[in-house]
């Protein structure tokens, strides 16, 4: 009787052992959590951070939003039609986190001192288009957040070739370098070059596929480029619904200017356009070469159709 009151006094004085978190994370963190640890653990070794915190009650945080692609399918714009949105807080430049070996050794404190000061009801999104075509990205996008809502803006394929091609064109020729012409790069031994890059670029399902493997479906909003162009609004109203937004942005929002020959904005009575080296004249192609080109990406473009389970309006 006396042992057992003994070991009744000490099972109760015995401290109980509590878990530090909850039962259900014990074994193991997620993969995400793991890689944010080890990134901001390498950045914070570095000393390599700054305040992120401001004193109105905003600070730098990681974006819920990136803008993935395509490159020339219209990301400028986007971003620009999206920040009319009070609650968006957007990054001024492209990152290249994701694809920059340079910049993805600093870490996502690194990352996170590159966005904007944001307030906690706010979305921060930043756009990088070479995202969308660059193999390891979207496993890194992944790692760091898997619920990250992700923004693809897509033209019609030929169309992209030739304002890829148009825009290293013009980078030449303002610093006063010579470039070859366009049929240099799409024409080799008589047949259409297809390891040209910028075609290369425009296999929109073989990319798709890549991100697909990471992230579902709904979580990948498609923005018709072309559309957004020639009717903009509509298009806007659809990302709006798909990153939760209130309602905000209006027709009024947008106007065209027939002197630039695109749509431009209009927030709170102060009215911009895109950069000038927006919307340039595509180069004269000779009509049997862009039809080698149309011919070329229908197999490619029906195979992205029937992987997003959706048609656009392309050649």
């Amino acid at each position: 009787m006396a042992a057992f009151l003994l070991g009744a006094v000490l099972l109760i004085v015995q401290p109980q052992i509590v878990p530090s978190r909850p039962a259900i994370n014990s074994k193991a963190e997620t993969s995400s959590q793991s890689v944010q640890r080890e990134l901001l653990k390498k950045t914070s070794q570095k000393n390599d951070f700054k305040e992120n915190i401001h004193s109105n009650g905003s600070c730098r945080q990681l974006p819920q939003t990136i803008i993935i692609g395509v490159r020339k399918g219209g990301t400028r714009a986007l971003l620009e039609m999206l920040s009319l949105h009070p609650d968006i807080a957007a990054a001024e430049s492209e990152v290249h986190f994701f694809d920059w070996e340079d910049h993805y050794r600093n870490g996502l404190q690194w990352y996170i001192n590159q966005m904007p000061f944001s307030y906690p009801h706010q979305i921060t999104v930043e756009k990088t288009p070479a995202y969308f075509t660059s193999p390891e990205v979207p496993e890194r996008v992944h790692n760091m957040n898997q619920s990250m809502r992700l923004l693809l803006i897509l033209r019609d394929p030929s169309e992209r070739v030739l304002s890829d091609y148009t825009q290293v064109f013009y980078n030449h020729m303002q610093k006063h370098k010579p470039y070859p012409s366009i049929e240099q790069f799409l024409i080799k031994d008589g047949e259409l070059n297809v390891d040209y890059k910028a075609i290369n670029r425009s296999l929109y399902y073989i990319h798709m596929q890549n991100w697909l493997k990471y992230f579902p479906l709904d979580r990948i909003h498609i923005v018709d480029g072309d559309k957004l162009i020639k009717d903009p609004f509509p298009e806007i109203e659809k990302v709006e619904r798909f990153l939760k937004l209130s309602p905000q942005i209006n027709a009024s929002n947008f106007y065209f200017n027939k002197t630039k020959g695109f749509y431009c904005l209009r927030d709170s009575g102060r009215e911009r356009c895109l950069h000038e080296s927006k919307g340039r004249a595509h180069p004269q192609v000779d009509t049997r070469l862009l039809e080698k080109l149309h011919e070329y990406f229908h197999e490619p473009n029906k195979k992205f159709f029937e992987l997003v389970g959706r048609t656009f309006d392309w050649h």
